[in-house]
């Protein structure tokens, strides 16, 4: 974006009808502190122009019907922000045909009769580059529009790229219970596979939600210790459908000692996820991907390579750029909007690390090199942390809450899970169905969706509120809105918590 007019772009291009009046001018214009820059010919005033004025200033006995074509053409080749300003000094007496010609073919023109005072010209230019610098702020301006656009574009495609390597798991898990209605004991592993893949999706949306933040590069980190064994095994978790799918043999070398990192678990296994997914698509079927790590003096080394479409010489520093992919493996990548490698290098230098690429050239694989600083202190994490225990949840709430969305699906599922924690639960699906369900029966916890039709979440803790009982009721919005004027709105409609969509049950439990 440019941060204002250059030198070149506040030219004076001057187009004399003599030599001596070119001298003139410029002299003139110099003394004004302008810079002027004097053109034998037309064709030449069209190259200077090309390469940045502020304005132009002819004599009427240059402008022949030739030359104004070629004036003409130069300044239609403009961007269209620019309407560049023309001063015509005219001839004394009557009016002219070619400076009539000029202001019918040329917007933006201004004539000053000959013969003229010094001040009336430099006023007239002064003016002239007036007007341009404000067209050099509406070049900025759109440059800015036109970043702003590209970096909402980049979220959203980071938005859905991101998303789809969580779902490729729970998909595969659902339709496995499905198929094979397992045993409870059976169904106990996939049930915690659902539930880290879900948790993963909560937070990515979390930071995705905030697009500022997100385009800032202002990414923040959860950091503790983190086992890096734990964290790759979390990756090719991910990564396994595109991997399967493809018939990819994946071998795995992890140190035996633990490599623990100081670093977010969550954004770790997206690095290794996306070279890993990067791997499977740019390899041919029936290929091999391998991961080492290991620790190399006081850092973490790991390395994922595979035998696939490999990476020339110039693309070995590129290919981390936005949107950059392989030449001629658009059909491999499966049309993958080139962003993956971006994010990996902004999180692992987030984390104090390097990320590197390596291939002995087309068609002959390629390494990709991750190092992570070793935590000073060496502790490994306690465990991951995970949603559901092995015996489920206990029925612990005794008491009827009132769940009420608009999203018939989200309600009956979060109704029937409190159910099996021990509550009583009524359903509604509006806000005029609530305040019925509520008159006929005392309610002691309400969980409401806020973006309703009709009645909103907001109303409804109101007149909630406003009841004879309402005041000894528990209140929480549940919303997929987060931002701080969202929050504010609901505190002042009489909510005692604030909870995102999906539950988070622990969170939920804790403050009941």
């Amino acid at each position: 974006m440019s941060a204002g007019p250059s030198e070149l772009e506040q030219r004076i291009l001057l187009r004399s009808a003599t030599s001596r009046d070119a001298t003139v001018a410029a002299a003139v214009l110099e003394r004004a502190q302008f810079v002027a820059c004097t053109c034998v010919d037309m064709a030449a005033l069209a190259r200077e122009l090309g390469r940045g004025a502020g304005a132009i200033l002819l004599a009427e006995e240059v402008m022949d019907r030739a030359s104004m074509a070629e004036l003409a053409g130069a300044l239609a080749a403009q961007e269209p922000w620019s309407d560049m300003p023309v001063i015509v000094l005219a001839r004394q007496g009557a009016d002219s045909r070619a400076v009539a010609t000029a202001m019918d073919e040329v917007a933006n023109v201004t004539v000053i009769e000959r013969p003229m005072r010094v001040a009336a010209l430099v006023s007239a230019v002064r003016t002239a580059l007036r007007a341009r610098r404000r067209q050099y702020e509406m070049r900025t301006l759109l440059a800015g529009l036109r970043d702003a656009d590209q970096r909402k574009t980049e979220f959203l495609a980071t938005l859905a790229h991101e998303l789809r390597n969580p779902l490729a798991p729970l998909s595969t898990a659902l339709s496995l219970l499905a198929r094979k209605q397992p045993v409870p004991e059976e169904a106990v592993k996939y049930y915690e596979l659902m539930s880290r893949q879900v948790e993963h999706m909560v937070r990515l949306v979390n930071d995705l939600m905030e697009v500022s933040r997100i385009t800032r590069g202002k990414i923040e980190l959860h950091l503790a210790p983190v086992r890096l064994d734990a964290v790759i095994d979390d990756a090719i978790e991910l990564s396994r459908p595109a991997m399967e799918r493809a018939g990819h043999a994946l071998e795995l070398e992890v140190s035996g000692e633990p490599l623990v990192v100081r670093g977010d678990a969550v954004r770790l296994t997206q690095v290794f996820s996306n070279l890993l997914n990067n791997a499977a698509k740019y390899t041919p079927a029936g290929g091999r991907v391998k991961v080492v790590a290991q620790q190399q003096q006081r850092q973490a080394v790991v390395e994922v390579s595979d035998t696939g479409a490999g990476l020339a010489p110039g693309m070995l520093k590129s290919i981390f750029d936005m949107f950059v992919q392989v030449s001629g493996t658009a059909k491999e990548a499966q049309g993958g909007l080139g962003i993956g490698l971006t994010l990996v290098r902004s999180l692992v230098e987030l984390h104090g690390g390097t990320v590197e690429a390596a291939s002995e050239g087309m068609g002959r694989g390629a390494t990709f090199t991750v190092r992570l600083p070793l935590s000073r202190n060496g502790a490994a994490p306690a465990g991951p942390r995970r949603a559901l225990s092995q015996d489920g949840w206990a029925p612990v709430i005794e008491a009827t809450v009132l769940v009420v969305d608009d999203n018939r699906d989200a309600a009956d599922s979060l109704a029937e899970l409190l159910r099996t924690m021990g509550a009583t639960v009524l359903v509604a699906y509006g806000g005029e169905e609530a305040l019925r369900l509520a008159s006929a029966q005392r309610v002691e916890i309400a969980v409401l969706d806020i973006g309703m039709p009709g009645m909103d979440g907001c109303e409804l803790a109101r007149r909630l509120r406003a009841r004879r009982d309402g005041a000894a009721m528990k209140l929480f919005a549940l919303t997929g809105w987060g931002q701080q004027g969202y929050r504010e709105r609901i505190a002042a409609a009489g909510f005692d918590h604030h909870l995102l969509k999906p539950l988070n049950l622990a969170e939920f439990m804790g403050l009941l």
